[in-house]
């Protein structure tokens, strides 16, 4: 990475419908086909939230609850093949039973009446696991229906912040132009590398059909707003990697669908998300404050996974490209 370069990465500005007055609605009611916001509650505290943190607690409200779902669906899944498993046993040992016939060889009237008993036990239990089976297949269209909800909430939380961001990136790419056209005309300036992610919009079939190298010279940041970013010289980490700054607890979002195949502590790299993107393409998101995933939680472009935590030389993330075990250069993939 070449110092003294400012890198605007932009979508280009948007501006968001102006807000209503008064209180908004809870954002679970918020309905798609508009992205118009309310003007945001006070919370139970009274805290009052500007319009992107209150966009952003209510995103990550909606993806929490669709992550929940999923793991809900999954288990369900289990369950069903379980009690599927155990009907099928269940009603082979019952057509067994039934082809020995009503009048066991031996055993006289006893053995009659024991084998008539186990017959309707296993006729019974065969009942249940059918039964069972279609309680599961209820639970899964109210969790389906669910999930069907809140994917068309999350489409329009998640295209008012990336209007909202797009805004925000615009007002402080020229405010930093602006600054440093003026620090040109100091003998003492210092050159810095900025960055202006404007969040990680909803990503593009084609792309998303293409897969992970598809992004390549295009991937959207982890983190919206300006950071400043480096490369990374974190102890015990090999590299290459970027390390980006930002405030600590600031977001951090998937710049890729994938699933989560690692979210936990590890050694110097600190709190780590890694998702698989496919084609053996994984993202390293490292030092976070907050893990908010689970492994095996799907997840769709922009969805949040962490917070900004503090490493060695300050606030920030640590963030790896990888094909397989090799780490890849990352500039080239954010297009720097």
């Amino acid at each position: 990475m070449k110092p003294h370069v400012l890198v605007l990465v932009l979508i280009g500005g948007a501006s968001v419908a102006g807000a209503a007055s008064g209180t908004g609605p809870d954002p679970m009611s918020l309905s798609p086909g508009t992205l118009a916001l309310p003007s945001p509650p006070a919370t139970p505290t009274g805290e009052v939230l500007s319009q992107p943190d209150y966009l952003d607690r209510a995103l990550s409200e909606v993806e929490r609850q669709a992550r929940v779902l999923r793991r809900e669906s999954r288990d369900l899944d289990r369950r069903d093949a379980a009690a599927l498993e155990r009907s099928v046993a269940f009603g082979r040992s019952y057509v067994r039973a039934l082809r020995v016939g009503l009048l066991p060889v031996a055993g006289g009237f006893d053995g009659f009446i024991d084998h008539a008993a186990r017959v309707e036990r296993l006729r019974k239990a065969a009942a249940r696991e059918l039964a069972e089976r279609q309680r599961i297949a209820r639970q899964r269209l109210e969790v389906r229906r669910r999930l069907a909800d809140l994917d068309s909430r999350l489409v329009v939380l998640r295209a008012n912040q990336q209007a909202m961001a797009q805004a925000r990136t615009a007002l402080l790419a020229q405010r930093d132009r602006a600054a440093a056209f003026e620090r040109a005309f100091s003998s003492n300036t210092v050159g810095h590398t900025a960055v202006y992610g404007s969040g990680v919009g909803p990503l593009d079939p084609t792309l998303a059909a293409s897969g992970f190298v598809a992004m390549k010279g295009n991937l959207p940041f982890p983190i919206e707003g300006r950071t400043e970013i480096h490369d990374a010289a974190r102890p015990g980490i090999e590299g290459p990697g970027l390390e980006i700054q930002a405030p600590v607890g600031t977001p951090i979002r998937v710049v890729f669908p994938g699933r989560v195949a690692f979210a936990d502590e590890y050694g110097a790299y600190g709190r780590t998300v890694i998702v698989d993107h496919g084609d053996r393409y994984f993202t390293v998101s490292a030092g976070l404050e907050d893990i908010e995933v689970e492994v095996r939680d799907e997840l769709a472009a922009g969805e949040r996974i962490g917070t900004v935590g503090m490493g060695p030389s300050g606030p920030g993330v640590y963030f790896e490209i990888r094909r397989g075990a090799e780490t890849l250069e990352p500039d080239e993939w954010f297009g720097l």
